[in-house]
């Protein structure tokens, strides 16, 4: 009786839910709910036994560039890149490594995301670095703003606000990270053109190091060359990158990225040592201490484009490593982007840390000994549903190139998402009205109920949206007042899609599917059964098909054809 009573108030729910009845504006669509199931296959395949095993990586879909630190105090901070997409550089927050959750964005105003409009979507905000300084109790996030150049951003409350943006205009290249030594100096150590702007051969690149004043915020002296090349400079090697700085048991460690970034580069990390932060840094015989390019490309599970790496150390003196990687389907493609992951960092007899030895496949589970997981995780198969009953957006949901609070609202029709029509289309490089959040399973379901009221001018629906030449848009429009379904489809595979036209309706429910291998795009009218409207490849919005840095995101969006 009880399951029949149960099945009875599901009944009653979704016919009230059917009826219920609500009159968009003219102007814009309604968006009643937004869900989000990720149906990962290796994940249902490979359940946690052990309670001190978390899934790699930890925090799944397009989260690249991680960098990580500790207060001392228990607490550590993770952030990670978010190139035009705002509010930038999300932070997370954990107390043992591996339960974490997202506290905010740090970069939430528009002083600190200056000129983001114009900017195509790997623009933006590169491989943000995050320090914590005892000696004046402030965490620093330092990152690189391709329109505007190097600065950073303060606190001494990382659940708070950051100060507006302090310019490092003595500081060109990329990738800035902090370090700051016990004995109370601090330095920028960052990426940089070859000696005298002359490069030799294509990604010829060099490690640099500034003197920073902690009490003037300001750069001091002049800056030094550590790396030149990179760590086997007679085998001309590319684009080291992402520089972090170390003091560990009296001695300084330089940790780097080399090789590209790229599905088809040969990305690693490599590491360097010294006994002055200011030089003399001797690259260790056995680099690389990460990389998977030299594996089999059939294995089972695979990881690809390791690197960008940040080491952080424990309560117990362990050290753990932070680093990007890419899971492709048939060693080929990926829709998710360059994602986080996490492992123990092993010390060689010489001294040096390794993340992982030669010829090891990264896990796809990582153990922490004696630290239980809790019940809200980050990674596995997790699903999400917003009901658009807050007075602000989830800190999931991304917009681009700024808030676009001028073309949603949550306020004006109380437990809906308000989009306007707006002119700014995906496809140009201002802020348009659309809401998006990653894709962080190759197998997904991501659905919404929209009131709208379609004509020739205007169209709302579902996007999946990699960048402004690469995303599929499944849309409700209408031609000589009769609504229609349409797929639009900018450089992802087949010419758009013939309309379907639906009748008049109360509401209309899409749904996004995907396999990893392809988008099939569903939709149901007043609350009728699905009807499968199109199929795609998945492959074309991959950074293999279209490049760029980001991952392929899902979400809603208005506009005009």
């Amino acid at each position: 009786m009880k399951a029949i009573h149960q099945i009875l108030v599901f009944a009653v729910a979704a016919w009230l839910a059917a009826c219920a009845t609500v009159t968009p504006p003219e102007d814009a669509a309604l968006f009643d709910h937004f869900t989000y199931i990720g149906q990962d296959k290796f994940y249902a395949e490979n359940p946690l036994t052990a309670e001190d095993v978390v899934y790699n990586p930890m925090l799944p879909g397009w989260y690249s560039d991680p960098s990580i630190c500790s207060n001392g105090e228990g607490d550590y901070f993770l952030v990670t890149s978010t190139f035009v997409y705002y509010p930038g550089v999300p932070i997370f927050h954990s107390r043992d490594l591996v339960n974490w959750e997202q506290i905010g964005h740090v970069l939430t105003t528009p002083g600190q995301t200056a000129r983001f409009t114009g900017q195509q979507v790997s623009g933006g905000i590169y491989a943000p670095d995050i320090k914590y300084n005892p000696a004046n109790k402030t965490y620093y996030m330092i990152t690189t703003n391709i329109a505007t150049g190097n600065f950073f951003v303060k606190t001494q409350d990382p659940w708070g606000e950051w100060s507006e943006p302090i310019a490092l205009t003595q500081v060109s290249g990329i990738d800035p990270s902090f370090f700051f030594d016990d004995d109370g100096k601090a330095y920028i150590v960052n990426n940089d053109d070859a000696p005298g702007y002359k490069p030799e051969y294509d990604g010829h690149r060099t490690i640099r190091i500034h003197e920073f004043d902690v009490a003037t915020d300001m750069v001091v002296g002049e800056e030094r060359i550590l790396i030149d090349r990179g760590s086997r400079p007679e085998e001309n090697p590319r684009w080291i990158e992402g520089p972090h700085l170390y003091k560990i048991n009296g001695m300084y460690y330089l940790m780097a990225a080399e090789g590209g970034t790229g599905p088809t580069e040969k990305h690693s990390e490599v590491i360097f040592r010294s006994d002055n932060p200011l030089g003399g840094f001797v690259p260790w015989s056995g680099n690389p201490i990460l990389a998977q390019y030299d594996l089999a490309p059939d294995r089972k599970d695979p990881v690809t484009c390791t690197g960008h790496a940040d080491m952080v150390q424990d309560p117990s003196g362990a050290w753990w490593a932070v680093f990007l990687g890419c899971r492709p389907i048939n060693g080929d493609y990926e829709n998710l982007g360059r994602e986080t992951f996490m492992l123990p960092v092993e010390w060689t007899e010489d001294g040096f840390p390794v993340i992982l030895p030669k010829g090891q496949p990264v896990p796809m589970t990582v153990r922490h000994p004696g630290v239980p997981r809790g019940e809200k995780m980050l990674s596995g198969n997790f699903s999400v549903t917003d009901e658009f009953d807050s007075s602000a957006l989830d800190m999931t949901w991304l917009t681009l190139r700024g808030p676009a609070t001028d073309n949603y609202s949550l306020s004006e029709y109380p437990g809906f998402l308000k989009l306007t029509c707006a002119d700014a289309l995906l496809s140009q490089r201002g802020v348009p009205a659309a809401v998006l959040r990653r894709i962080q399973h190759h197998g997904f379901e991501a659905s919404t109920r929209m009131y709208f009221r379609p004509d020739a001018g205007r169209q709302a629906g579902m996007t999946l949206f990699k960048d402004e030449q690469h995303y599929l848009w499944f849309y409700v429009g209408a031609q000589d007042g009769k609504p229609y379904v349409a797929l639009q489809n900018i450089g992802a595979g087949p010419s758009d899609s013939e309309p379907v036209f639906t009748g008049k309706f109360k509401f209309i429910d899409l749904k996004i599917v995907s396999d990893g291998q392809k988008f099939a795009f569903w939709y149901a009218v007043d609350g009728k059964s699905w009807t499968l409207f199109q199929e795609t490849p998945a492959r074309p919005l991959s950074t293999i098909a279209a490049g760029g840095f980001t991952g392929t995101t899902v979400g809603l969006y208005a506009g005009r054809l």
